[in-house]
């Protein structure tokens, strides 16, 4: 079982430089594409938990022997969550800090 590690703080690269000059420019696309990249990542991290879980139910199953398997998904999808929680701190503290400006 191959498992891709969650990564919400570099993005993918482009495919094509072609996709570049398609992509519409100011805050609007700015947003538009964090949202998907935030979209994207909470269901890569999602698919982690699952995958987590169903190891757990195959092991009290009977059907996987390795231990050692089954604590790495865990401990993955633990992690990923974690850096997500931190990632929504931190927005949720940026977000505060700005709210609290004077203008």
């Amino acid at each position: 079982m191959l498992l891709t590690p969650v990564s919400l703080l570099i993005p993918a690269p482009l495919q094509d430089s072609q996709q570049s000059r398609l992509i519409p420019q100011g805050t609007e696309a700015v947003a538009r594409s964090f949202g998907e990249v935030l979209r994207e990542k909470l269901g890569e991290i999602n698919t982690l938990q699952q995958q987590a879980d169903a190891l757990t139910q195959e092991y009290l199953a009977g059907k996987i022997e390795d231990v050692h398997q089954v604590m790495l998904a865990l401990e993955q999808a633990n992690l990923s969550l974690q850096l997500a929680m931190q990632v929504r701190n931190k927005a949720i503290e940026a977000y505060q800090e700005i709210s609290r400006m004077q203008v």
